[in-house]
């Protein structure tokens, strides 16, 4: 395996990615760079950067990635109102396709000619990385450390890491009840006692939203800001794509906005259990829709919303960098030109209810849409030949004796 000379490998300072760090260097004899990408994970990375120093690495790349990540990547997505299977607002999945260009950019800088990452072959993120990297660089080299060896349990992976004199928590020396995987976005649980789809997830298991039933008992009014489709301000205060997330993240986590619990079918074929707090995303999703309502044409709507299941599903299946993704993105922006103007939203105990919205681009009339005197702007009798025509295949199937019921 010495053909591969140099690997840039996405690390966490984690158990797995520490020891991955190693046996590449075992097995492929190469030399290792990290990569540890800051999503707004909230986790402290500067003890990755020593745990690499520690095991020798000299080419070490830690980025504060969270403007590029919500203003390229989360944005663009929400703009289509998306969700996988009608609930899953896709706060893992987004997050691949950005590591995976800055994977193969490093790769680029650093004359290196694999990658690596530490996805199980069981999982979606596998082939979310490599479809991204094999899109951005068609020659690049992956290495996928699970699909190879043999350390495929934590007590073999934590006897690995002391026989070769990697430092491990001993803390973390017990498995935990569930895995956890956080970025701006959202926070994931899967694995451990999820995995049983019967049982309640424990209380204490949610890390950002308080319970519902134990919100505040007045409602909090928030008002979002759109242009071009895009959240820009808070409560009139205009604010960075990264920043508005974490504002609408504390506001709707101290709220109980945002909790999901589903079982997804994966793209390799399982189905799994997820639990998801996705607080400011889930504000952001009912706004736009709200700020579409009175903005977009009927029929650009509509078409918007029978496309997004199918841009939702290239999400989550790792395609972000495939021509039928970025061709449904040309689409999906060009109809934004026109969502501008405000959004004001009630958030109570868990609900997210949109309570007012005004737009400089509305196409609502109240002219045409009162039930009062409408002084001719619309002439209710015209409705009785539109009804006419379009009642007309119904009636001649029914005159030819084709029965309905």
């Amino acid at each position: 395996m010495s053909d591969v000379n140099k690997v840039v490998l996405a690390y966490s300072g984690g158990l797995d990615t520490s020891v991955i760090l190693k046996w590449l260097r075992e097995v492929y004899d190469c030399q290792v760079v990290t990569f540890t990408a800051d999503l707004g994970q909230g986790e402290e990375l500067e003890p990755a950067r020593a745990k690499a120093e520690a095991l020798g690495v000299h080419e070490i790349y830690i980025e504060d990635l969270r403007e590029e990540f919500v203003r390229d990547f989360v944005f663009p997505m929400f703009r289509a109102n998306t969700l996988y299977e009608g609930e899953y607002l896709l706060g893992t999945s987004i997050a691949r396709p950005l590591i995976a260009k800055r994977l193969v950019e490093i790769a680029n800088s650093t004359g290196a000619d694999a990658v690596s990452h530490g996805a199980t072959g069981k999982g979606n993120d596998q082939v979310r990385f490599e479809l991204g990297a094999y899109a951005l660089k068609p020659g690049i080299r992956i290495i996928s450390p699970w699909r190879e060896w043999d350390l495929n349990s934590r007590e073999r992976l934590m006897a690995y890491a002391e026989t070769h004199g990697i430092a491990v928590e001993r803390a973390l020396g017990s498995r935990p009840p569930y895995s956890m995987d956080a970025n701006l976005l959202h926070i994931s649980y899967e694995g451990g006692m999820l995995e049983d789809p019967w049982l309640e997830p424990p209380a204490d298991m949610w890390l950002w939203t308080v319970p519902p039933e134990r919100a505040p008992d007045q409602p909090t009014y928030v008002e979002l800001t759109f242009r071009n489709g895009d959240p820009v301000a808070v409560d009139g205060e205009h604010m960075s794509p990264a920043t508005v997330l974490a504002t609408l993240n504390r506001i709707g986590g101290a709220n109980g906005i945002g909790r999901l619990d589903m079982v997804e079918n994966r793209y390799v074929g399982m189905k799994n259990r997820g639990c998801y707090e996705t607080p400011g995303g889930s504000i952001v999703q009912r706004a736009h829709r709200a700020m579409e309502s009175i903005t977009l044409d009927r029929e650009v709507g509509h078409l918007k919303d029978e496309l997004m299941p199918r841009y939702a599903k290239l999400i989550y299946n790792g395609y972000w960098w495939s021509p039928e993704r970025k061709m449904l993105q040309g689409m999906i922006d060009a109809s934004q030109a026109v969502v501008n103007g405000v959004v004001r939203l009630k958030l109570f105990k868990g609900n997210v209810l949109v309570v007012g919205r005004k737009s400089d681009d509305t196409l609502f009339d109240e002219s045409l849409a009162t039930f009062e005197d409408d002084s001719g702007a619309y002439d209710q009798a015209d409705a009785e030949g539109f009804i006419k025509l379009n009642a007309l295949r119904l009636r001649i199937a029914a005159s030819r004796g084709r029965r309905l019921l």
